[in-house]
């Protein structure tokens, strides 16, 4: 399992990366690999607003439907269309697979850093 420390981490496993006044969120290895392989990723529209501990898109996979967990209050800047077409992209390349960008940030739940987010994980098995 990979936790990179340049992250913060949201206990529905989103992962968070500061980019200046954005940031990108994605979904974690964890979370990923708990899901299986992903066959399909809904996401929202530039523009929509976000709030944190909301539904703002689901992904399902050959397992289920789990919805993808805001963990900020934002406006969508701009969604990973690549992801659309690929949602597999996730499960290669889960911290590179982005899923969306988001600004005018205004609050953020309290994420976890890479090594309380590995605890947080390991107590889940």
């Amino acid at each position: 399992m990979n936790f990179p420390k340049d992250l913060k981490y949201s206990k529905s496993h989103e992962w968070v990366k500061q980019e200046g006044t954005q940031i990108l969120v994605g979904l974690t290895d964890y979370a990923q690999d708990a899901l299986g392989d992903l066959v399909f990723v809904n996401l929202p529209e530039p523009g929509d607003a976000l709030r944190a501990g909301e539904a703002l898109g689901d992904v399902e996979s050959v397992k289920a439907v789990s919805d993808i967990i805001s963990p900020v209050d934002g406006t969508v800047a701009e969604i990973n269309e690549t992801l659309l077409d690929a949602p597999e992209t996730i499960n290669q390349s889960p911290y590179e697979a982005w899923l969306i960008r988001v600004k005018d940030i205004f609050s953020e739940e309290d994420l976890m850093n890479a090594e309380e987010y590995e605890s947080f994980c390991a107590a889940q098995t």
